[in-house]
């Protein structure tokens, strides 16, 4: 996996963890003030960056999380074939297929350039240029 670890204190709104195996977006963090004999708690909500689903993350603020590594890159389409299109990393040649999503249908075309986001192992086109 390509995660580094970190702290639950150090989360900000807009930042990135891990939230059961999902890579996600942080929206709301919440926290408690520490008890007389326990630290002080967290809740961090955060929407998956591939499905768009909430998940939500208990934590000591003192605890550790881990933080996913997201990578934005540019490719070049190649080919469109149906809902994905084949595309080319200009850096490492390698060529892959990925899903079009609904708001992006009818701008790929061969030989445009596409940004897309790569994470955890998971790459999803984000727009064209």
């Amino acid at each position: 996996m390509s995660t580094i670890s970190g702290s639950a204190k150090e989360l900000k709104i807009g930042k990135f963890v891990v939230i059961d195996d999902v890579p996600c977006k942080v929206v709301e963090i919440q926290s408690s003030a520490p008890g007389k004999h326990g630290s002080a708690k967290m809740r961090v909500t955060g929407i998956g960056i591939f499905d768009g689903s909430k998940h939500t993350l208990l934590k000591p603020s003192d605890g550790d999380i881990e933080i996913p590594v997201v990578e934005r890159k540019i490719g070049q389409a190649i080919s469109v074939s149906g809902d994905s299109a084949q595309i080319m990393d200009p850096t490492s040649y390698e060529m892959f297929d990925l899903p079009i999503p609904a708001e992006l249908k009818g701008q790929v075309e061969g030989g445009k350039e596409i940004d897309y986001v790569e994470c955890m192992g998971r790459k999803m086109m984000q727009k064209v240029r």
